[in-house]
């Protein structure tokens, strides 16, 4: 009898979790199916790039040489030794991109404006009127075709002069230098230029310029590298520090000369991982809190409220810069919307309390937290290209879910979200590209439901327009929505490019993988 019911238990129980596991699958098929009408009218729907990833003419019409083509020409630092000498010749090829976005359907393009193109030694020189005039022509045509621009002032390249004058972000001055940089773009653009992103990814550059060694200016130190010189501990904490103060001082400027006549917005981009527990135990989740404090309120907190998070301060005590009572008050409110590049989600380990953070790898900067990709064996989502980048479309949900609660009243741009194949191959099999729509598909799903949530969502933006030189890996990695031949340069587009151009078109229509 006490089988029989064992049994019958067993049975129960397995019919149960069939059944969970069914209802998973209907729900996780049910969130691939999204369609432009479940989002708002005036929904921005664009892609993005970058000047240094897909410019090229690195030393044409008085443009001078920037950080990044000085450490690509250093062998060793990017992947096969490549370089954006070239990139997508995009300098030379605008005319033709801007055509296709207009294929694409999209109603914004996110750029960024080459400091050395417009400035070539920031202010120790002349402006350069060729320079001036590539992007006005860019923003023209752009506008012609009914595309609005979002533009980023300061996207990773900055002069190497000031490299070499000031030892970059790490100096107080490159504030004013900044400052001086957004001015001319507000002076210049600002007319027709309504939406503004003041610096990409502060939290990403500073980690990677300054503690681990692998961005220029290559500083850092041991455990996390071994460069010639730096600290891993502070010089991150630094460099962010004047970064956001040049960017208060940037909004600052804006709101009083230019914002009252040009009426645009201003805000900054930052990277945004979502953090699971790793273990169902308090510290994990205390682990997730201080991943998101040393990563993300890292960036917006002193934007929003006019200092660090309470949990940096904690744990960093004197190694944390501090900000004065002017700079609090020129901090607190300096942002018209929050930029969040999303691509993954990692298990936040707790590095306190377990032997979880055996290698440096993962580790982030403070706050003892690191990070992992899989659990008791199992990977989090399916691989990307990016190293430790796996597909977990429930993240976004999530992210937005947290940001609208920390910051309630801040609407939120996604600046970039997008996926890269593992595993790169040259050719035209990878215009095939299913996982591509299903990745955008179900991140677009996740996006909705926080916005029925109360998630003050206005825009998505692809990462990437097309296949471009991807910083330190070179052109090993393809997020493009156009491929690009390396040899010719040619704009192909894949499957992907339809997709999203039959996805803005067919308002109630899903656009599914099966429509091709």
């Amino acid at each position: 009898m006490l089988l029989q019911k064992t049994l019958l238990s067993f049975f129960f129980f397995s019919l149960l979790l069939l059944v969970q596991s069914k209802h998973n699958h209907e729900v996780e098929e049910e969130e691939e199916v999204v369609t432009r009408s479940m989002f708002p009218d005036d929904f921005i729907f664009g892609v993005a790039t970058s000047a240094y990833q897909i410019e090229g003419a690195y030393l044409e019409d008085g443009k001078s040489l920037n950080n990044w083509d000085v450490f690509t020409h250093h062998p060793g630092n990017t992947g096969r030794g490549e370089n954006g000498d070239i990139a997508d010749d995009h300098y030379h090829r605008y005319m033709e991109d801007i055509d296709k976005l207009e294929y694409l359907g999209v109603n914004a393009y996110r750029l960024s404006i080459s400091w050395t193109r417009i400035l070539p030694r920031g202010r120790f020189g002349e402006i350069n009127p060729s320079g001036l005039m590539f992007y006005n022509n860019i923003i023209d045509n752009l506008l012609l075709k009914g595309i609005e621009p979002f533009v980023t002032i300061h996207h990773f390249d900055l002069p190497q002069e000031l490299e070499d004058r000031y030892g970059g972000w790490l100096s107080p001055h490159m504030q004013e230098e900044y400052v001086y940089f957004a001015k001319l773009c507000f002076e210049k653009f600002g007319d027709r230029v309504k939406n503004w992103m003041t610096i990409n990814e502060p939290n990403v550059f500073t980690q990677f310029a300054y503690m681990r060694g692998t961005f220029p200016p290559r500083r850092c130190s041991l455990p996390f590298g071994n460069c010639s010189a730096g600290n891993s501990d502070v010089e991150p904490l630094i460099a962010a520090h004047n970064m956001l103060i040049a960017h208060a001082k940037a909004v600052k400027l804006y709101r009083n000369h230019f914002q009252p006549k040009q009426g645009g917005i201003v805000g900054l981009t930052a990277n945004a991982f979502h953090y699971e527990p790793y273990t169902n135990d308090e510290f994990s989740y205390q682990a997730v809190e201080r991943s998101y404090a040393f990563n993300v309120d890292w960036i917006f907190d002193p934007l929003i409220y006019g200092n660090y998070p309470a949990l940096m301060r904690k744990y960093l005590g004197k190694d944390l810069p501090k900000f004065s009572k002017e700079e609090v008050e020129l901090l607190k409110g300096s942002i018209d919307f929050i930029g969040i590049n999303h691509y993954s989600t990692f298990y936040a380990l707790d590095c306190f309390n377990s032997n979880d953070c055996t290698s440096t790898e993962n580790r982030a900067i403070g706050g003892y937290t690191g990070r992992a990709i899989a659990r008791n064996g199992i990977p989090i989502g399916d691989e990307m290209g990016v190293f430790g980048f796996r597909i977990v479309p429930y993240g976004m949900e999530k992210l937005l879910n947290r940001l609208s609660l920390r910051y309630p009243n801040t609407s939120i741009y996604i600046t970039e979200n997008g996926y890269c194949p593992p595993n790169y191959q040259e050719g035209t099999e990878l215009l095939q590209d299913f996982t591509r729509i299903k990745f955008h598909q179900t991140y677009l799903a996740s996006m909705s439901k926080a916005m029925r949530k109360g998630a003050k969502v206005k825009g998505y933006f692809v990462w990437s327009f097309m296949d471009n030189f991807e910083w330190i890996q070179g052109y090993n990695i393809t997020f493009g929505l156009y491929y690009v031949d390396r040899n010719t340069m040619k704009r192909t587009p894949r499957l992907s490019a339809k997709w999203f151009k039959d996805f803005i078109a067919n308002g109630e229509k899903s656009s599914t993988i099966s429509t091709f």
